[in-house]
Parts: C-alpha cells; sequence; structure tokens
C-alpha cells in the first residue's frame, strides 16, 4: 500500500457535515490526518416533516438537498474520533468574509496549521432566465434575482477564494514549504439550464483554482479541482 503521508497533517475541510466533505474527512483521518470541519444549516423552507420524510425515502429533489443540508457534524465528529481518529468542527457561515480568519484562528488553537485546505461547501437554489421554466414543484425553479445570484457568488466563489488567500497568508508567515488545496466543483461547471446562478459560481471557482495553482506553485502549494 502506498502511504499518501497524511500521519498528523491538519486538513481544514469546509461544507464536511454530509455527502463529499464529510466522506473525504474519515477518508483523511482514516490516513492519520487530524481534520477540523465546518458547516453551516442554512434556512430551510420546508417543514420537519417534510425533511425527515426525504431523509427517510432517499428522494425528494430540492427537499432532500435542504434536508441534507440541515445536519449537524456531530456524528460525523463522533465517528471519526471513536475509531481512534481526530476530528473537530465548527459551524460557521462562510458567506460572512469576517467568518473565515476566524475558522483558521480556531483551526490553529484547536489542532494547529492547516497543512491542507478542502473547499466542499455550496449553496444550490434553481434558477433560470426563462419564466416558462418557473415552477413550484420539488423546491421550485425561480427566476433568476439580483439575491440570489449574490449568494450564489458569496458562497461557492467568493469565499473559496478568500479561504485560499487566508491559507497562502498564514502558509507564508510561518515559513511552511509543503501545502494542499483542494476546490470541489461540478461537471455542470460550464452551463446548467435552470441552475444558473450554481453553474456559474462554480465556473468561477475553477478560474481561481487555476489562477491559484499557477501564483502558489513556486511555494510549494499545488491547488486542484
Amino acid at each position: 500500500m502506498i502511504d499518501p503521508k497524511l500521519k498528523n497533517k491538519i486538513v481544514l475541510i469546509s461544507g464536511a457535515n454530509h455527502g463529499i466533505g464529510a466522506a473525504a474527512a474519515e477518508a483523511f483521518a482514516t490516513q492519520g490526518a487530524k481534520v477540523f470541519v465546518t458547516y453551516y444549516r442554512s434556512a430551510c423552507q420546508y417543514s420537519e416533516e417534510e425533511l425527515k420524510k426525504a431523509e427517510e425515502s432517499g428522494v425528494g429533489g430540492d427537499v432532500l438537498y435542504c434536508a441534507k443540508q440541515q445536519k449537524s457534524a456531530d456524528s460525523l465528529i463522533e465517528k471519526i474520533n471513536s475509531n481512534g481518529g481526530t476530528a473537530l468542527a465548527h459551524e460557521a457561515d462562510l458567506s460572512d468574509p469576517n467568518n473565515i480568519p476566524k475558522l483558521f484562528d480556531l483551526c490553529e488553537k484547536e489542532l494547529g496549521p492547516a497543512d491542507i485546505l478542502v473547499n466542499n461547501h455550496t449553496y444550490c437554489v434553481l434558477e433560470t432566465f426563462d419564466p416558462s421554466l418557473v415552477t413550484k414543484e420539488g423546491g421550485g425553479i425561480q427566476l433568476t434575482s439580483v439575491e440570489g445570484i449574490d449568494k450564489h457568488f458569496a458562497i461557492n466563489s467568493r469565499a473559496y477564494a478568500l479561504m485560499m488567500a487566508e491559507y497562502l497568508n498564514r502558509f507564508l508567515k510561518r515559513k511552511a514549504k509543503w501545502g494542499r488545496i483542494i476546490n470541489t466543483s461540478t461537471d455542470a461547471a460550464h452551463a446548467h439550464i435552470a441552475n444558473i446562478s450554481y453553474a456559474a459560481s462554480k465556473h468561477a471557482i475553477e478560474s481561481y483554482s487555476r489562477s491559484a495553482a499557477g501564483e502558489m506553485g513556486k511555494y510549494g502549494i499545488t491547488v486542484n479541482i
């Protein structure tokens, strides 16, 4: 078995209360890394009964997505720690730029400086330019709006960029020589009918990532999507 040399590395993972982020946290912990996860349970339009039904059935489109988003990271942290790993969690709204340095401060205080940054947080509300595509079923498809565009880009693009900037700033201050950044995107980033703001915000992530890779490589940091 190839040793990925992750033992005792500090990994900061966003959007890790379920799905890809939670799976990544478990995978890193299995390799001996110490993981600090963050997540955010945003306001949801559905009732607890609707969320529970979607979670139990495993189907439900936007309702199921909201149900997953409402989870805390408690069960993930308990699972990792009970298996001999080291994991901590903190809930933070990354659409607020002020929370980003606070998050890194907390990670450093509890575990140490982040060696690896995994940006996985996301926001997704179906939006369209075309009024004929607007629906109310399954969570609905909305007409694009200033609020919708701003929120998608604040969470899915700006926060990714600011997380990378904060990571690099601290990396350089401590004169580190090895670093890794992983940003999650989507195969629909180039275009997505009736999910336009989400797709566009993910496309921005890919541009930021390629630019960051070009700028940070000389410091020993790789950036991948």
